[in-house]
């Protein structure tokens, strides 16, 4: 995991959830029991052991909200009708801060249950370099049947050798680069300086962004600059109930 720069990081960043029932694959996700409590709020305590001051629920249904706020959590309603999580976390930011006191947003999925919370706080970790504006994370692809899997999204990283912070040059569900060297499937977690989200949600849906369907290259197609820090694993998502009975056994296995 790479070291946080004491100082240089946003000084009070805000960590926000995106959360709404409909999905295909695995109905009323959110909701989902997992040893007693809904994945939304394990999701909810992973950011707050993170360490972060302020976590909050986005979320598009009444029932969400309800669940995290009998678990003593934050909520916030949005328009249940947001085309992307990075326009619901900014409804959501211009309603719990008007005054502009977070200067950082933690986009983190709520998908993420067993997530080490070391990881979300090194999401901030690329804002130590003033010049971004984005930063997100990776880790090696280390199985070869992701190598093709166009569900595995690539990072393609300017990483030195030894460096565990590089400058994202592109995303894409094909094994890009070519030649030797790693290749990096990206963690979809994000944080976004205060100025760059307001940016990015005014931002129309860019070429590359429809064809590849990676809302993070509207970014980097209008000159914003994205960087990744790298980490060591990749974090266990939910999106079927097959996923969702492999993360109740290994939660089960930590209790």
């Amino acid at each position: 995991m790479p070291e946080t720069i004491i100082g240089a990081t946003p000084k009070t960043p805000i960590v926000l959830i995106p959360s709404r029932l409909a999905s295909t694959r695995l109905p009323d996700k959110p909701l989902a029991d997992i040893h007693g409590l809904p994945m939304i709020v394990h999701c909810l305590r992973r950011a707050e052991e993170a360490g972060f001051a302020r976590v909050a629920v986005a979320c598009g249904d009444a029932a969400i909200a309800d669940a995290v706020r009998a678990a003593g959590g934050e909520a916030v309603m949005t328009d249940p009708n947001h085309p992307s999580g990075s326009d619901r976390i900014f409804e959501a930011l211009q309603k719990l801060d008007p005054d502009g006191r977070h200067d950082a947003i933690v986009n983190f999925q709520g998908d993420l249950p067993a997530i080490d919370p070391k990881m979300v706080a090194a999401a901030l970790i690329p804002l130590a370099d003033p010049a971004i504006d984005i930063a997100t994370l990776a880790t090696p692809i280390v199985d070869s049947h992701e190598i093709d899997d166009p569900n595995v999204v690539k990072a393609v990283l300017s990483l030195a050798p030894g460096q565990t912070v590089g400058r994202a040059l592109y995303f894409s569900r094909r094994p890009v680069p070519g030649g030797t060297g790693p290749l990096w499937h990206h963690i979809g977690i994000y944080a976004y300086r205060r100025a760059a989200l307001e940016r990015f949600v005014a931002l129309q849906p860019s070429p590359l962004e429809q064809r590849e369907k990676l809302e993070q290259l509207r970014a980097l197609e209008n000159g914003m600059s994205i960087a990744a820090a790298v980490v060591d694993t990749l974090p266990l998502g939910v999106d079927t109930p097959a996923d969702l009975a492999r993360i109740r056994q290994v939660m089960a296995a930590k209790r």
